[in-house]
């Protein structure tokens, strides 16, 4: 790939200013006829106590100028819709124009939540069939679609196993993390009231059957583990760790954020996990990030059934409703159901492709990431050999002993054109590199990602220093990364 730049002549970039700094006293966006009618004051016609004061410094533009100022903006942030997003953990998933369509059309788009059950069966059933995929999809008994997030899912997911334990008089303190396991888990651990114990990885990355029987006790409330995990390693022996929790009366939690790599070929529910969330914008194309708002729909087993967040979407007699008379539940933990428009665009996706799509899907995500540790493993360092899943993770090892490691990579790799794969996680890898194609990526895509950092390994063994003064492409140079977080500019002044 033809990409060295040292040579190249300077080029001139226009930058773009705040639109605050374009503001010209009397420029308005919109002109008004002149007034036919009695002039009647705001605070006459609202009252005070509903008025905001006057924003400080507010940009007086023109349409033009806010159509263009944004227009730039826009062409210069890399999107899903640019090119490929190899950000590990976060699988970041081209979103069909078809989900965005449907979550458009009159009614699950207009519909208000304040709207009658007789009068918003569509969206009702459109919510209980999300729920019934996900059922099946997952092989668990129920789902409640209210969680905002992943995260919030997990917090949900913990909850209910605070009350089933309390209720059968286990009144338990801790929670097993294994080292493996996505960063939040920890901090819902911590927010549901138990206590996080870590719990090391074995030489394969996957949980030590050893260590897990010596840390389980009368204390442990259960484990709370990702699988696929955060080396793209599946848990193999997650039967026998479901057992050996269960023997010890504590629950299963699976974070099922990377549950792309199992969709239509392998059931949680079949492992013996008791409840586990989904990432609609990680498994079913919903937005992510800025695009979202997110989804983190949370599955159960029976046992765990009656503490299910309330309302939850019933069919009786051919209808449906909300149910809010939940004694058991653990009550509300988002505002109406959850994020609507998330569950309409996961349902148009998972029906568009029906149960064989899903599984190609995941097949070739699982071809997509071994693809590429097989094409990079010459040059960059695998910490775990083991056959990947939907993600692969190679460590900075070799490039390090030059002084280039996994961030300045990331950032050469702009250059090319690509976004960065995700930097320094998991941290059990010191120096990752993790990378996620997802299904999304073709393989001409693939093959250009794949040059491009072969391209940068060689480029570390001839001229490090070059490396290291990367990007050389983008508007802004080299950050200050650690003043930027410990002095970060959060207010603009004029």
């Amino acid at each position: 790939m033809e990409n060295r730049i040292k040579n190249a002549r300077p080029h001139v970039t226009r930058n773009e200013g705040l639109i605050f700094e374009r503001s010209s006293p009397g420029k308005s966006g919109a002109e008004l006829p002149p007034l036919d009618v009695p002039a009647v004051s705001l605070e006459d016609a609202l009252g005070n106590e509903f008025l905001r004061a006057e924003v400080e410094g507010f940009p007086e533009v023109s349409e033009v100028d806010v159509i263009c100022h944004f227009t730039r903006l826009s062409t210069w942030n890399y999107s899903i819709d640019a090119g490929l997003y190899p950000l590990g953990s976060c699988t970041m998933k081209y979103n069909p124009r078809l989900n965005e369509a449907v979550a458009r059309l009159d009614g699950p788009a207009t519909d208000h939540p304040y709207t009658p059950e007789s009068l918003a069966q569509g969206c009702l059933k459109i919510l209980g069939e999300t729920a019934r995929c996900l059922v099946e999809i997952t092989g668990m008994d129920a789902v409640s679609l209210q969680p905002a997030a992943g995260a919030q899912g997990e917090l949900t997911g913990l909850l209910m196993i605070r009350a089933y334990l309390e209720e059968h008089g286990r009144n338990r303190k801790y929670v097993i993390v294994p080292d493996s396991a996505h960063g939040t888990n920890p901090a819902s651990v911590t927010i549901a009231g138990y206590e996080a114990r870590n719990l090391k990885s074995n030489a394969r990355g996957c949980v030590d059957l050893d260590a897990l029987d010596r840390a389980m006790n009368e204390e442990v409330a259960g484990l709370m583990l990702t699988n696929p995990n955060t080396l793209g390693v599946f848990e193999t022996e997650i039967e026998k760790v479901c057992q050996m929790v269960h023997a010890r009366g504590g629950l299963v939690y699976m974070d099922g954020a990377n549950m792309n790599a199992l969709v239509g070929v392998a059931r949680p529910g079949e492992f013996g996990v008791d409840v586990m969330h989904l990432n609609l914008h990680k498994t079913f194309s919903t937005p992510h990030g800025g695009g979202g708002p997110g989804s983190g729909p949370v599955a159960v087993k029976r046992i765990l059934e009656p503490y299910l967040p309330a309302p939850v979407v019933e069919e009786a007699d051919g209808s449906w409703r909300l149910n809010h008379d939940r004694p058991r539940s653990i009550g509300r933990v988002r505002a109406w159901y959850g994020n609507f428009g998330m569950a309409v665009r996961a349902l148009a996706y998972i029906l568009a492709y029906g149960p064989q799509g899903l599984r190609q899907a995941t097949e070739d995500a699982v071809l997509n990431a071994n693809y590429v540790r097989r094409r990079l493993r010459d040059l960059y360092e695998l910490p775990y050999d083991a056959p990947s899943m939907h993600e692969c993770v190679f460590s900075d090892r070799r490039q390090a002993a030059r002084g280039v490691h996994t961030g300045d990579i990331a950032k050469r790799l702009i250059d090319y054109g690509f976004h960065p794969y995700t930097v320094s996680f998991p941290l059990i890898v010191a120096g990752a590199m993790m990378i996620e194609p997802t299904e999304t990526a073709g393989k001409a895509e693939l093959d250009a990602f794949i040059e491009a950092l072969r391209s940068i390994a060689q480029e570390v063994e001839e001229d490090p220093e070059f490396v290291l003064k990367a990007p050389y492409t983008t508007r802004v140079s080299r950050l200050d990364e650690a003043a930027a977080a410990r002095k970060p500019v959060l207010r603009w002044k004029p």
